[in-house]
Formats: structure tokens, sequence, C-alpha cells
């Protein structure tokens, strides 16, 4: 069963691989554009009040999800209050300059995984990388020192069909919810992602993620 899922996974990602690319950002425009991120993603363990949830790492994050996540914000097909009446209002271009600003972080793939995945997290590395920071595509985040309980968050809106993704949908749609915090948990640990403020502060993600 779990070879099926994990080809399931590498099947849906495959055929999902041919995203178009939108507009090219300017991350010198995007650092400016961003001021309005760091007083919630700039902040170390900040919380969502409703759901109860941290605000995720940005910093280092593929460019491309991000302008699809800020997509998918504007849309509603990301319920998210705050991040919708900001997204709505930004244009393509803008999109893309915050984006190429955020990637500016470059986490780079770890030689290895820290621990051993979990069973439940052998559908999430076939796109995701089995250290979540070697992303079959880069429209695919990088999950790399991401907060556990985000990761979380996540997945149950993508199971309950909150956030709109047929490729998650399809995906995660085989994982029971009782796995989510093992591999939150996992990807959590790994070497990656940073706050927004390290990016203003540094230019870049602290290496190793520490």
């Amino acid at each position: 069963m779990k070879f099926r899922a994990t080809w399931l996974a590498v099947a849906l990602c495959t055929a999902a691989a041919a995203t178009a690319l939108g507009a090219e950002g300017n991350a010198e425009r995007g650092k400016m554009l961003a001021y309005t991120c760091h007083g919630c993603h700039g902040v170390p363990n900040y919380k969502n009040s409703f759901p109860n949830y941290t605000v995720p790492k940005l910093g280092g994050q593929n460019a491309q999800y991000i302008v699809g996540a800020l997509t998918a914000y504007a849309s509603g097909d990301r319920p998210h209050q705050t991040m919708h009446a900001q997204a709505s209002t930004m244009s393509e271009q803008e999109r893309a300059d915050i984006a190429a600003y955020l990637q500016n972080g470059s986490v780079k793939p770890g030689k290895q995984a820290v621990g051993t995945p979990p069973t439940a997290a052998q559908t999430c590395v076939a796109c995701h990388g089995a250290d979540g920071a070697t992303t079959l595509e880069p429209a695919y985040p990088i999950l790399a020192g991401q907060y556990a309980d985000y990761i979380v968050h996540a997945l149950r809106d993508y199971k309950s069909g909150k956030r709109k993704n047929p490729i998650m949908a399809g995906i995660i749609g085989a994982v029971n919810e009782k796995d989510f915090e093992a591999i939150g948990k996992f990807f959590q640990q790994q070497r990656g992602l940073c706050s927004t403020e390290d990016l203003r502060l540094h230019g870049k993600c602290p290496p190793q993620g520490e």
C-alpha cells in the first residue's frame, strides 16, 4: 500500500510539472513591496489567532510557489481574510517581485535528511524531497524548517477541501489525519526556511537554517 501511494504521488506530481511561468520577478522591487509581510512572517513563532497555528516561514521559499499561493489567496481558493485582503490588491508583477525577494534566501537541498521520515511522509517526499528541500518542481513548496503546526494546518485544509488544489487533494486524501503531526515534526527538524526578518537583516537565510 505504501508503494502504491508513493507511486500515485509521483504520477500526480509529474502531471503537474507543466505549470506555466508568469511574470519575471525583480527581487529589489520585491524587497520594498514585502515590508507589509514582516509584521507577521518576520516574527518568530507568531501565531495566527483563529484557527491557532504558527504563521509560516517564507524566507528561501520557491518563488513559483509563493506566486501560486498569493494568487490562491486573492481568488479565495485559500481561505484567509488577512491574506486575501493583501493578495487581492497586488498585480501579477508585484506578486512575482515579492516572490523573487523571498526566494533570495536560497534554501539549498541538504546532503542528508535529519532523522528518518515517518511512513506517512513517504507520499510527501516524492514531491518535496526526503529533506523537504529537494522539490520535484519549483511550483511546489519547500517544507524543510517549516513550523510543524502550520504544516498540519495546511494538510487539514487540503484534506477538507478548504484549500482547493486537485494535486494535494488527491495525495492527502490517502493519508490518515492522525499522521499529520508526525509529518509536520519531521519536516520542521530539517534545515531550510527562515523568517522574513532574517532576509531583512542578513539578505539570506542563516547557514543550515540556524
